[in-house]
């Protein structure tokens, strides 16, 4: 699925990288606990959705070799936070669903979660 793809499914914003979003992402994680992410994340070129709005998250997505982050429930990131995503070629997204309903609507559309 593209990130297009995604971001319109979720009704998503771009917040930055909105030049990557015709890359190819592979599955999806869902996780507010970046230890967990790093724990059970095995797939890169994912997309993670998460409530956390700050660098760690992004930090987390590039360790991880991840193409995306999708803040959800209408979070909004701070300068500090949108200039790490950038400077990593992370795709950062908003929308106003909770996770909950963000996951199902990518799952129903046919976004895997990472097998981990």
């Amino acid at each position: 699925m593209k990130i297009c793809q995604l971001a319109q499914i979720i009704d998503a914003r771009f917040v930055c990288g909105e030049e990557k979003k015709e890359k190819e992402i592979s599955s999806a994680f869902a996780c507010d606990l970046m230890s967990d992410v790093l724990a059970y994340v095995n797939e890169s070129n994912g997309a993670l959705l998460s409530g956390l709005a700050n660098p760690q998250v992004v930090r987390t997505a590039a360790m991880m070799d991840m193409s995306c982050v999708v803040l959800v429930r209408n979070k909004m990131p701070d300068k500090k936070t949108i200039e790490l995503a950038k400077q990593n070629g992370i795709v950062l997204l908003q929308c106003q669903h909770n996770m909950y309903t963000a996951c199902g609507l990518l799952f129903g559309a046919g976004l895997m979660g990472d097998r981990g």
